[in-house]
C-alpha cells in the first residue's frame, strides 16, 4: 500500500470552532506516501445538506435540501496548483493546501437531534489508475448570522390571562412581561410576572421554558417538545397581589434558534401558568429567540507563522466532529 495516510485538517478562526456565511475555510489535505506514486487526481468538495424526518408512524416522511456544493481539483488535469508534479506525489507527507469560501446566503446552521440532521461537511478524493478512490471527510460546525430582521426582536413581549377557579370563586388575572424576545447564547431572560389573585383559592405562579422541534415534509408535521427548566414562585393568597420576578441565563452551549429552514424549525417557549387545585392553567406562552452569541476571535499568537508548519496551530482533521442533540438545561446551567 502506497498511500498509508489520507485525511483533510482546517485552520480555526475562533475558539469556539464555528464558520457563517461568507466565511473563508483554509486548510490542507494531507497524503503519506510509502513512495514516488501516480495519482489520476486529487479533489476537494464542500457540500452543505440536510434531512428531516418524522418521529411516528402516522406522518411518515423524509425530506432532503442541498445548500451548495463546490468542487476543487487540487491534483490533476483541471488542477490550478502548479507547485506540485501534476501525476504524482512525492514519497513522504504532502500536504496540499487549499481554501474556499462558504456561500454568503441565508442558510441553516449545523444541527443533528431527533427530527432533523442538518451537516456542513468537508471531503477530499483521491484517484489513481486501476485502484479503489481513496475519500475522507470532516465536519465543520456551520452557525447562520443571527436573524434580526424578525419583526419585534429587541421590544418588549406581553401576554395576560384571566382563569376562573373550579370548585371556587373569583377569577385570577396575570400579566407576563420580558424584557424582549431575542437573546443571545449567555445572556439573562428577565421575566416580570403579576398576579391579582381575585380567587378564593391558593395559587403558585410556574416558569417552564421549552424548546419546540418541528419538521415538515409531504404535507405532513412532526413535533417534539422538550423542557429544559421549570420553576415556581411563591404561593399568592386569596385575594392577594403578587409581582415576580424570574431570572433564566441562557447556556452559552444552547443552540440558537432555527427559524430559516423550510422543512425544520427549532424554537424557544417561555410559559408562564398557574398551579391552582382542581384547575388546568393553560398559562401565557411567550416566544423566545435564542441568537449565536458573539464569536471570540483567538489571540494572534495562535496564529503565529504559516498554518501547515505550526505545530501548534489549532487544525480539526478528517475524524468526524461529533454532532449530538442539545444537551439538558441542567446539564449546561446545573443549579447550585
Amino acid at each position: 500500500m502506497t498511500i498509508s495516510h489520507f485525511s483533510i485538517e482546517y485552520d480555526a478562526i475562533n475558539h469556539q470552532n464555528t464558520f457563517t456565511n461568507g466565511d473563508t475555510i483554509k486548510g490542507r489535505i494531507i497524503v503519506v506516501a510509502s513512495k514516488e506514486t501516480k495519482i489520476q487526481s486529487l479533489t476537494l468538495i464542500a457540500k452543505g445538506k440536510g434531512e428531516a424526518h418524522s418521529s411516528d408512524e402516522e406522518s411518515t416522511f423524509s425530506v432532503y435540501e442541498k445548500y451548495y456544493t463546490i468542487r476543487q481539483e487540487i491534483l490533476g488535469q483541471n488542477a490550478d496548483f502548479h507547485e506540485a508534479r501534476v501525476g504524482s506525489i512525492a514519497q513522504g507527507r504532502n500536504a496540499f493546501p487549499f481554501s474556499f469560501k462558504i456561500p454568503d446566503r441565508d442558510m441553516p446552521s449545523s444541527i443533528k437531534c431527533r427530527l432533523c440532521r442538518i451537516v456542513h461537511k468537508l471531503k477530499a478524493e483521491l484517484k489513481q489508475s486501476k485502484k479503489l478512490p481513496k475519500k475522507a471527510d470532516t465536519y465543520f460546525t456551520f452557525v447562520s448570522k443571527p436573524a434580526v430582521a424578525i419583526p419585534g426582536l429587541m421590544t418588549p413581549q406581553h401576554g395576560c390571562k384571566q382563569t376562573s377557579v373550579n370548585f371556587g370563586s373569583g377569577t385570577v388575572f396575570m400579566d407576563v412581561h420580558t424584557d424582549k424576545m431575542g437573546y443571545k447564547q449567555g445572556e439573562t431572560l428577565h421575566i416580570r410576572v403579576e398576579i391579582h389573585n381575585q380567587s378564593t383559592r391558593l395559587v403558585t405562579p410556574t416558569v417552564m421554558f421549552f424548546l419546540k422541534e418541528t419538521s415538515f415534509g409531504n404535507g405532513y408535521q412532526s413535533v417534539v417538545e422538550k423542557k429544559l427548566l421549570q420553576m415556581e414562585a411563591q404561593p399568592v393568597a386569596s385575594g392577594s397581589t403578587e409581582s415576580v420576578i424570574k431570572r433564566i441565563p441562557i447556556p452559552r452551549r444552547l443552540p440558537p434558534s432555527m427559524l430559516n429552514c423550510c422543512m425544520f424549525t427549532l424554537e424557544y417557549k417561555l410559559k408562564v401558568f398557574l398551579d391552582i387545585k382542581y384547575k388546568v392553567d393553560e398559562g401565557v406562552t411567550i416566544p423566545i429567540v435564542v441568537l449565536p452569541g458573539i464569536r471570540e476571535q483567538p489571540t494572534p499568537a495562535a496564529f503565529e507563522g504559516e498554518a501547515s508548519w505550526n505545530p501548534n496551530h489549532p487544525t480539526w482533521s478528517s475524524t468526524p466532529e461529533s454532532l449530538e442533540p442539545p444537551p439538558s438545561y441542567d446539564a449546561l446551567y446545573p443549579s447550585k
